[in-house]
Formats: structure tokens, C-alpha cells, sequence
């Protein structure tokens, strides 16, 4: 089952990234699926995907919101702080988590550290003490 969602999230990101359903985009997109390395050694808990998709469902109303309040009041301040990756996490799962933090308008990855570790950029309204 894992393996099906490896294969639908590399789908997925082809057609985010060419934009296009044609057939012969659809082909290659699959080729391109199947030919990508295959799995790690740690295998991925079907509920880790799970808990994943649902925290992106719970993102998005949070993404309109502070898109609304950086609209209404600004946000002036910011800082750079360090994120610690749950531990087990495989690169799919990395990429999930990357694309949940991104998702909201306040917050966005600058990079990911192979040290386990996530620098993260944020705005604030206030300035911390």
C-alpha cells in the first residue's frame, strides 16, 4: 500500500511540474515514476502517510487565514529557527513535511540539513523579547 502512494506522490509531483494531461505526458510520467530508485531500507508506515495528508487538510484553511492577517495587519519581524525532522521519516515523507511547513504564507523551508535538522523562515507581527 505504501509503495502505491510512492508511486501516486511522484505522479503527482510530475503533473504539478509540467501541468499538462495529455497522453503521452501521462505515459512518461508513469515511466518516469517506475524508473526513479525504489524504496529505502526503512520501510513507511501507512499511518504516517496518513497523519501527513490529514495535517495538509488541516493546512489549508490555516494558509488562507494568515494570508488574510499578513493582508491586514503586516508583519514586520522575522527569524530563521531550526526544526528537528520526526525520526524515521524516509525521503517521500521528508518531502510531505517540507511541503506542509511551505504551505502556509508565514513560513517557508530554506533548507533541509542531512543532520536531521530543517531551517525554517518565518514573519512575525511582534518582536520576540
Amino acid at each position: 500500500m505504501v509503495g502505491h502512494l510512492n508511486l501516486i506522490l511522484r505522479l503527482a509531483i510530475w503533473f504539478l511540474l509540467t501541468a499538462d494531461f495529455s497522453l503521452a505526458n501521462i505515459i512518461i510520467g508513469v515511466a518516469i515514476a517506475f524508473l526513479l530508485p525504489g524504496r529505502q531500507k526503512t520501510p513507511e508506515a501507512l499511518k504516517d502517510w496518513l497523519r501527513v495528508l490529514g495535517e495538509i487538510l488541516v493546512a489549508i484553511p490555516q494558509a488562507y487565514i494568515e494570508a488574510f492577517e499578513i493582508i491586514f495587519r503586516p508583519h514586520k519581524y522575522e527569524n530563521i529557527t531550526m526544526e528537528r525532522v520526526k525520526p524515521g521519516r524516509t525521503p517521500g515523507l521528508i518531502f510531505l513535511d517540507i511541503f506542509l511547513i511551505t504551505f502556509t504564507p508565514k513560513t517557508i523551508v530554506l533548507k533541509y540539513r542531512e543532520d536531521g535538522w530543517y531551517e525554517v523562515h518565518r514573519v512575525r507581527r511582534r518582536k520576540n523579547s
